[in-house]
């Protein structure tokens, strides 16, 4: 078997994947898809942690834009992260893969609270750890939790599964002459306002010197190869890299 290049991976996922065609929801053959593109990489014996947005349900930012109170909205968001970090957790049990939810707000009944040498523990034991609620507090998106998370947890990379095959300079879905990074800095992506992360999440990799590999969630084995060092997506990364 070849050896993976990274041993311990944070997989962050956009809500809106799990919302499928219709973008919200849970659709749950994505569901079933994810988990089996998972179980993929934990057969390598590689330690997963996963962070989801919930964006499928609701987005606190969309929300404040209508008159909800900005902090409400985000605590509401929070709760939409653990919905789907529950229904990754039973796709995941469904297909024979040992996972624990943990959560930034306490909530005993239905997950563990986020501790992070138990983290730690369960990833050693070969379980899929899910963190959800975002950081706990309101103001900061799922990227920026999982920046934080990926450098509290030694992290050697995060793997940021999208709808779209790595970083453009504009949005390839509207633009046909969008171009595509093959590498590229965290500074080139704060500079050039590249939407790839906000720009706390893009700082902070940069400052833990974590790498950022953003690719399609949708092209089977995207995320195994990635985590065995193929070349999928774009990476970003601290060392200074030619623009392709």
């Amino acid at each position: 078997m070849t050896r993976p290049r990274f041993q311990r991976i944070l997989l962050k996922l956009s809500g809106e994947v799990f919302g499928g065609k219709l973008k919200y929801g849970l659709d749950l053959d994505i569901l079933a898809t994810i988990a089996q593109e998972i179980k993929a990489v934990r057969a390598l014996g590689v330690g997963v942690a996963v962070v989801i947005g919930g964006g499928n349900i609701f987005r606190g930012v969309a929300g404040a834009v209508k008159g909800i109170d900005r902090a409400t909205g985000d605590y509401m968001g929070m709760l939409a992260t653990v919905i789907n970090s529950l229904a990754l957790q039973d796709s995941l049990e469904q297909a024979g893969v040992p996972s624990r939810v943990q959560t930034a707000i306490d909530m005993r009944a239905i997950a563990e609270p986020f501790i992070r040498r138990r983290s730690i523990r369960h990833m050693e034991k070969g379980r899929v750890v899910i963190l959800a609620a975002g950081t706990g507090n309101p103001y900061f998106s799922t990227d920026t939790t999982a920046a934080l998370r990926a450098a509290e947890l030694d992290a050697e990379v995060i793997l940021k599964a999208t709808k779209v095959d790595g970083i453009y300079d504009k949005d390839p879905l509207q633009f046909k002459d969008a171009k595509k990074f093959k590498k590229i800095t965290h500074m080139q992506v704060l500079q050039k306002r590249l939407r790839v992360m906000d720009s706390t999440a893009a700082s902070l990799c940069m400052e833990n010197k974590i790498p950022i590999i953003v690719l399609d969630l949708m092209k089977s084995g995207n995320i195994k190869n990635a985590v065995l060092g193929k070349d999928v997506g774009t990476l970003v990364a601290v060392e200074k890299t030619r623009r392709d």
